[in-house]
């Protein structure tokens, strides 16, 4: 997997975005530094080779509590694609996110929102041979967050992909139609045209959904290429809450 990640890109978003405060603060005063890759983290084995168990995929079960998450049950799915329109098999997916009530597990997130002992907050797949993924979830809610006054970060999902090789991983968040925080949030309005923001939001497919028992949601990933799924810079998950 080849991941698109110029600077040169006209839809990519740049690395000072000032309503993004948190951007003034982290982005480069230089120009970046190449590090040099070695054989082996270029060649692999790389994480499409660890185990991924069925039940990694099922973020209303895999805290492992024997009981189910609370909120409202959906399935994603979508393939990862190259240029061509060709599915990229054996991709590790990986997701994150925010319980239904807007509350991430982790240490420093102090929302004053319930969390939910029975949501892990994290999956993972591999694509099949087709390139398609496919996650069952809780919707998570929007959460409130200091760039701005009354700022609301919109409901929304982190992706991470990894192709062969550690070295080649993508970061992106999926956010939901219809959602009127959308444009007041400066990590999606970074992007710096609408073409490349609508690629981010999801799309309700009703032949996804499961009568009686979760919507379904289909996203699709495109790795490069004019129709490319806009990315950010890699960071750890742990780190991760915005």
């Amino acid at each position: 997997m080849t991941l698109r990640r110029s600077k040169r890109d006209p839809e990519f978003p740049p690395y000072l975005y000032e309503a993004y405060r948190a951007t003034v603060l982290r982005s480069p005063r230089q120009p970046p530094v190449t590090i040099p890759t070695t054989l082996s983290e270029v060649t692999g084995p790389g994480p499409a080779l660890v185990g991924i168990l069925p039940e990694d995929s099922d973020l209303t079960t895999n805290m492992g509590t024997g009981q189910p998450a609370m909120g409202e049950r959906i399935i994603v799915t979508g393939r990862v694609l190259d240029e061509h329109g060709q599915g990229q098999p054996r991709t590790l997916v990986e997701i994150w996110q925010a319980n239904a009530a807007g509350r991430y597990r982790h240490r420093k997130d102090q929302h004053n929102a319930p969390l939910d002992p029975n949501f892990l907050g994290y999956g993972r797949c591999l694509t099949d041979e087709t390139g398609t993924y496919r996650f069952t979830t809780i919707r998570p809610g929007a959460y409130p967050w200091e760039n701005h006054p009354n700022a609301w970060r919109p409901s929304h999902i982190h992706f991470s992909l990894f192709g062969p090789s550690w070295t080649s991983r993508l970061v992106t968040q999926m956010y939901f139609p219809g959602d009127p925080l959308q444009p007041l949030d400066p990590i999606l309005n970074a992007i710096p045209t609408e073409a490349a923001r609508q690629r981010l939001i999801a799309r309700y497919d009703h032949t996804v959904t499961q009568p009686a028992w979760a919507l379904g949601f289909r996203f699709d990933i495109v790795l490069r290429g004019p129709e490319a799924t806009p990315f950010e810079e890699p960071e750890p998950i742990a780190a991760e809450r915005r």
